[in-house]
């Protein structure tokens, strides 16, 4: 059984991306790691070459800034990088720019990849997700934040990245999936209030159109962390890979987690999902076989 992980990057140094941490997070699970640089303006290529690993194979791309509506280049780019990929490999492990995986899960991914190699009925392997929010010690817990994704699928080019790549589908068929006991751990909204507008104000190129760019001249400069709706306090640990950087926290942000913002018809969801675990009327991007 072979596995090759691929993610696309662009402008990494410059958006604080931890693309660093999210490819060591998976390199010892992966026997090849595809990494599709875009045009970056920055050192990105220099900071990816720096984890030296025999593993990594650095592609460069070009992004479509016509494709920009909606998030398409996103799938546009993910699509050039699952291409890359060996042919050979059964299964392509796909990480995102701002995730990471624990280490602690790292057996059970290889597992559920060996388990179900033979198996062409199960396209991918579900993650849950953890999403963090202003520093390391929240996470967001209403609906807002999805709760599972595939991240795991099958070595069949039939599957593409669908709409801003946040899942994959054949064509528009959703994805039979087998979950997994697996976290993603989402750092994409921890940064400093200006390092996140600052981020927010680039990657929006990616989803609008120059009329909503044009507001950004009168937008603050910093990143308003108390409009949140919910969150919760995180008691576990973060991946050894992400510990220096957690370390390294320089900026602090006024949290209170106890409030809820939520609307009545939200806040009787949340609470029916609190108390039963299951997320009524939720949005899958996917199908579970059970």
């Amino acid at each position: 059984m072979k596995i090759s992980g691929f993610t696309i990057i662009k402008n990494a140094v410059s958006n604080d991306y931890p693309i660093v941490e999210a490819i060591q997070s998976i390199l010892p699970v992966v026997d090849e790691m595809i990494v599709l640089v875009g045009d970056s303006t920055d050192n990105t290529i220099a900071l990816i070459e720096s984890i030296g690993n025999t593993k990594i194979k650095i592609h460069h791309s070009v992004w479509d800034a016509s494709l920009r509506s909606g998030g398409t280049v996103l799938a546009a780019e993910t699509n050039k990088a699952f291409a890359l990929i060996d042919p050979s490999s059964d299964w392509a492990f796909y990480i995102q720019g701002d995730e990471v995986i624990h280490e602690q899960y790292h057996t059970a991914i290889k597992t559920a990849c060996a388990q179900y190699a033979h198996d062409k009925s199960v396209d991918g392997l579900l993650f849950k997700y953890l999403h963090f929010y202003g520093t390391y010690n929240y996470i967001g817990d209403s609906r807002k934040w999805y709760n599972h994704e595939v991240r795991v699928i099958r070595n069949d080019k039939s599957i593409s990245a669908y709409k801003d790549a946040q899942g994959f589908r054949r064509g528009e068929a959703k994805l039979m999936v087998k979950p997994i006991d697996a976290f993603v751990y989402h750092y994409g909204w921890v940064k400093s209030p200006q390092q996140m507008m600052k981020k927010q104000k680039d990657v929006s190129r990616f989803w609008h159109g120059d009329e909503v760019l044009k507001t950004h001249a009168v937008i603050p400069d910093y990143f308003d962390y108390t409009a949140f709706d919910s969150l919760e306090k995180f008691t576990g640990n973060h991946p050894l890979v992400m510990q220096p950087r957690v370390a390294s926290i320089n900026w602090d942000v006024e949290i209170d987690p106890s409030q809820k913002k939520l609307s009545l018809k939200d806040k009787l969801l949340y609470y029916f999902e609190k108390a039963t675990g299951i997320r009524l009327f939720d949005f899958r991007n996917y199908r579970i076989i059970r």
